[in-house]
Parts: C-alpha cells; sequence; structure tokens
C-alpha cells in the first residue's frame, strides 16, 4: 500500500506533527532506509522488532519498514509496567527495541528484568517531553546508515507474520497475538 500510495501521490503530506510535514515519498524512502538498516545489522525475516513509540513519525515509520525487511512488529503499549513490558520483550524474543525517550523511565525498568540482550534505538520526539538516551543509537543515526533504494520484497506467504500484538493479561500473563500480512492488507481495504 505505501508503494502504490507514494507512486500516485508522492508530493501529498502524509504526515504532521508540530511544525513537521512528511511527504508519502519521504516516509516511504525513510522507511525503506529503516528496513535497510535493521538488515544491515541482522534483522531478518521472522525476527521481532519492538516499538515502545507514541503516535509519533516514527511509528508510521515502523509500521512500514519492519514488514518491508520481513521482520514482525511488535508495538508495546505504553500504557504498561515494567514487568509486563519486560515478559513481552522476553517471550516475544525481541531483537531490537525502538523507544521513545519519554518512556524512558519504564523501558529501563523493563530491560533490567529481561533475560534478553535487545539493541535499544533511542527516538527522541521533538514534541516530546523528552527523557533519558536508554541505547548506544539513536533513530536518526540508525536511518542514516539505511539506504533509501532498499529493494525489499512483497511476502512470498500472505500468512508470514507481520506483527505480534499482546492481550491484557488480566488473568496472568499477556498471550501474544501473531498477525498476518494477508489480514493487515484485508482490514487496509
Amino acid at each position: 500500500l505505501l508503494a502504490r500510495t507514494a507512486s500516485v501521490w508522492p508530493e501529498r503530506i502524509a504526515i504532521i506533527q508540530g511544525d513537521r510535514r512528511s511527504t508519502w515519498h519521504e516516509v516511504e524512502l525513510r522507511s525503506r532506509r529503516l528496513a535497510s538498516a535493521l538488515a544491515r545489522r541482522g534483522i531478518k525475516r521472522g525476527d521481532t522488532v519492538a516499538a515502545m513509540l507514541a503516535n509519533t513519525p516514527e511509528m508510521i515509520e515502523a509500521h512500514f519498514g519492519i514488514p518491508m525487511l520481513g521482520a514482525v512488529l511488535n508495538t508495546l503499549n505504553t500504557r504498561l509496567d515494567a514487568e509486563a513490558l519486560a515478559f513481552m520483550l522476553d517471550h516475544g524474543e525481541a531483537r531490537v527495541l525502538l523507544t521513545d525517550t519519554e518512556f524512558a523511565p519504564v523501558v529501563k525498568a523493563a530491560l533490567a528484568r529481561t533475560t534478553r540482550r535487545i539493541r535499544v534505538v533511542d527516538v527522541a520526539d521533538m514534541e516530546g517531553p523528552g527523557g533519558e538516551l536508554l541505547g548506544d543509537l539513536d533513530y536518526e543515526a540508525l536511518l542514516a546508515g539505511g539506504d533509501p533504494a532498499y529493494a525489499w520484497q512483497p511476502p512470498a506467504d500472505e500468512w508470514q507474520a507481520i506483527s505480534l500484538n499482546y492481550t491484557s493479561g488480566t488473568t496472568g500473563n499477556p498471550k501474544g497475538v501473531v498477525y498476518h500480512h494477508r489480514g493487515a492488507y484485508l482490514n487496509a481495504l
């Protein structure tokens, strides 16, 4: 859907956040950069990339860029506590976590509880309150290492996982629910 939209309306505004404006062409290029940069860091088809982000341009780019390389997007609820987040990061086998510095206190506590080594990429939302940097790489530096001409391929199988979502866990630990490309595409129509 992104390739078609960027082809048909490349100069139409896709994202507005404060003074920041991005066209569909720019969203496509940044999403390709994200996919390429993650691939260069060893992320591959089936790997989980978690995102602890608000409704920011980076979250939109993650929704397109992560599936471009066949990885699985695990968006984390920003209202959850460290224990629930740690469970999801471990259970979902996250290899990378994109996190807004605004959520640094709860993310830091969650990372201290995980049993996995997770690469943290900090997102400094210019419209947000800011916060502590937790990773060794920031999002813009990650994208700078990506190729805007990254030649991604659609999934070979429409039943391939596109995202991993978690239930609320009201009766115990949250349950992971895998969503596939077919369902995401049909839902978007």
